[in-house]
């Protein structure tokens, strides 16, 4: 037991250290963000201010401790732990009554656990007259189940009708997976962008950034590289075929048909090569069967989708190679994107992502991977992935997110923290 002890607080050392190792951005950021770096009283303004962090995890509790930092508060006091039995006890030990509090919850690998913690601390706040309840989640969890998937559901929805439930009243979140979550809430929504932060570390500590080509690993978040490229004065490239994440051919059925099944068994004495099926001589041949063959011909002529060859659109040969997505979590489509970048001349690859999310073997694959380095931001603790793979390198964004809170406490607009964003970023 005594050595069990030992080992857990050296493992705890280790990933305190790793927490202030975050590349932390320079103060004005040049593009968007021009915030007072000076810590200011904001208990004392408009009935006080409370910031709670919801997450017992000590990793996670260190955006807390850097927003309350830029802030001049202290973090309240709360304790939030699990019982015996494995359910969360909140307990508020201080008051919030008429005060605006601010609840941030960053996902740890326990996903439905940090809901449940967020959702019994807004109804803890609610019940103690708290005037305004702001969920600061810099990831919005199961935010990539925002479709309808044949038998599924959209649990993104189901999620933010339990924030509302439950007595929130605002929310502060970044990079959503899909800008229309916003639409599932009937409270207002605020949903920041890690791109200035992203785009500073690619010209600061990047060397000959110049010679870089922004990549979109699929079709689908070219809209992103394009918004990168732009205000970075790049080239783009797009890879497009089989190696792209399967998620947009799973919305529903109809995308990708069954495979084509035997012809002969319309009928024993009639034997049709599948091979010589086209489009055409299957339009003739619907006309010259009897109509009693018609209903098993229709349902056994189905020409399958041909998946197209990887390609890259766009020249990487020579150049550094700079992906760009929102979320880093399984890595294969990333791994297999810089292996294709590789074969097409890309001397030197980087991943840039917002939520490094790096489940299972993640930090492994990285390391063992063509990719040079990747860059997340810290909307998600992932100290014991740092560990297991130095190539993982984090950006802080607690700046963005202190200064959202200031605004909101102060009554003052939003729309300064979205400069120079474009619609597509």
């Amino acid at each position: 037991m005594c050595q069990q002890l030992v080992i857990h607080v050296h493992i705890s050392h280790r990933v305190l250290e790793g927490l202030s190792s975050a590349w932390v951005p320079r103060e004005p950021l040049p593009e968007s963000l021009e915030v007072d770096a000076k810590p200011q009283d904001m208990s004392a303004a408009k009935g006080g201010l409370v910031i709670f962090t919801a997450n017992s995890n000590p990793s996670s509790r260190e955006l807390g401790r850097r927003i309350a930092e830029r802030l001049g508060v202290e973090l309240g006091k709360v304790q939030v732990y699990q019982e015996a039995n494995r359910e969360t006890r909140v307990q508020i030990e201080e008051s919030v009554r008429g005060k605006d509090v601010f609840i941030i919850q960053t996902v740890s690998k326990d996903v439905n656990t940090t809901i449940m913690e967020l959702l019994i601390m807004v109804y803890a706040c609610r019940t103690s007259c708290a005037r305004n309840i702001i969920g600061v989640i810099p990831y919005f969890p199961y935010s990539k189940q925002c479709k309808m998937r044949k038998r599924g559901s959209i649990v993104s929805k189901l999620l933010a009708s339990m924030m509302c439930k439950a007595g929130l009243t605002h929310l502060i979140t970044m990079d959503l997976h899909q800008k229309e979550i916003q639409g599932f809430f009937n409270i207002p929504v605020d949903n920041l962008r890690a791109s200035p932060f992203l785009l500073q570390y690619i010209q600061e500590e990047i060397p000959d950034y110049r010679n870089a080509v922004i990549v979109a690993k699929s079709p689908a978040s070219a809209k992103r590289a394009q918004s990168f490229a732009e205000r970075l004065r790049l080239g783009i490239a797009v890879i497009h075929g089989e190696a792209q994440d399967a998620e947009s051919d799973l919305v529903d059925g109809r995308h990708s048909p069954p495979t084509v099944k035997n012809i002969g068994a319309i009928h024993p004495s009639l034997e049709i090569p599948c091979k010589h099926l086209t489009s055409e001589n299957s339009l003739i041949l619907f006309y010259c069967l009897p109509s009693y063959y018609l209903l098993s011909f229709s349902c056994s002529v189905l020409i399958p989708k041909e998946k197209p060859p990887i390609t890259v659109v766009g020249d990487v040969g020579g150049r550094i190679a700079i992906i760009v997505d929102d979320i880093i979590d399984d890595v294969d489509s990333f791994l297999a994107a810089a292996d294709t970048l590789k074969e097409r001349g890309a001397y030197k690859i980087f991943v840039m992502a917002t939520h490094g999310i790096l489940s299972s073997d993640a930090p492994r694959l990285i390391e063992e991977s063509a990719i040079d380095e990747v860059v997340v931001t810290n909307t998600i603790p992932h100290e014991i992935q740092k560990l297991q793979c130095p190539k993982i390198k984090t950006v802080d964004i607690s700046m963005i997110l202190s200064e959202a809170i200031r605004r909101i406490h102060n009554g003052e607009s939003m729309s300064y923290l979205f400069r120079n964003i474009g619609m597509d970023d």
